[in-house]
């Protein structure tokens, strides 16, 4: 049994070591590896941000743990594998965050200003790159979901002056987007090729806006979806009230019970 320390690292420790004990150990865990894992890692996170757009505490630290796990999981697997261990996980991020905040540990003046481009800075000179043809973009994981990638790619780019000057420009930028699907869509047949190309780049003009305006592109995103199913159940509480299915209305009296749902 695990040590009667619930609080204790540790302890989590060691109940990840007797999942995966080869004999006693759950069939489950046992045969995972770090790729079957990853879908859930992901998972994982998006809850942890779920549960804090709910603003819910206890959930919060329920999520985080179960997230903690994952880390645990990942750091077993690889222990058993000779690679490293949890300690070294640990070891490793303490000495990244000491040398990626000079102006907290080392005693190093910069202005708040400056701190993003002094990260980027500091993260580009701890690469070793293996060969000459490298590009700043490269260590961007591309699994990432596609609004999180287009704001780093945005970010990144910045850093080295390829970037606008003001939102205005970006929004500009956004309205000649939405013109150009304006005008695939305006012709007797649609390349549906070309749309969609269109629409991506809509996707990533308004990304940058929403960069440029320091709002983060998913979080606003996932606030409109919670929104818009705010809306939507308050639309169908409308119409169970009036004993009528949302499938038996037309589309002007939908949006009139949207119209009252916006109201509140």
């Amino acid at each position: 049994m695990p040590n009667e320390k619930p609080g204790d690292i540790s302890t989590l420790l060691q109940i990840m070591a007797q999942l995966r004990h080869p004999q006693t150990g759950c069939p489950w865990d046992i045969k995972q590896t770090m790729q079957s894992l990853t879908r859930y890692t992901i998972e994982e996170v998006y809850e942890v941000a779920d549960a804090i757009e709910k603003e819910c505490p206890d959930d919060i630290r329920d999520e985080l743990g179960d997230l903690l796990f994952q880390i645990v999981f990942y750091a077993q697997i690889a222990q058993e594998q000779g690679t490293f261990t949890f300690d070294c996980v640990v070891e490793t991020v303490c000495a990244k965050m000491i040398r990626r905040h000079p102006h907290v540990f080392a005693g190093k003046s910069v202005a708040q200003s400056e701190l993003e481009q002094q990260w980027a800075s500091i993260k580009q000179d701890e690469k070793t790159p293996s060969h000459t043809d490298t590009s700043i973009l490269d260590d961007i994981a591309k699994g990432l979901p596609a609004l999180m990638y287009a704001q780093k790619v945005q970010q990144r780019c910045a850093t080295v002056g390829f970037d606008w000057d003001h939102p205005r420009h970006v929004l500009e930028k956004v309205k000649e987007e939405v013109d150009e699907i304006n005008q695939e869509l305006n012709v007797d047949e649609v390349d549906q090729a070309a749309l969609e190309e269109e629409i991506g780049d809509a996707f990533f003009a308004l990304v940058n806006l929403s960069r440029h305006c320091n709002v983060d592109a998913d979080t606003a995103l996932r606030r409109a979806n919670h929104k818009f199913i705010s809306r939507f159940h308050r639309v169908e509480h409308l119409a169970r009230q009036q004993n009528r299915q949302l499938n038996e209305l037309n589309l002007d009296q939908l949006e009139a019970l949207w119209q009252i749902a916006k109201k509140g």
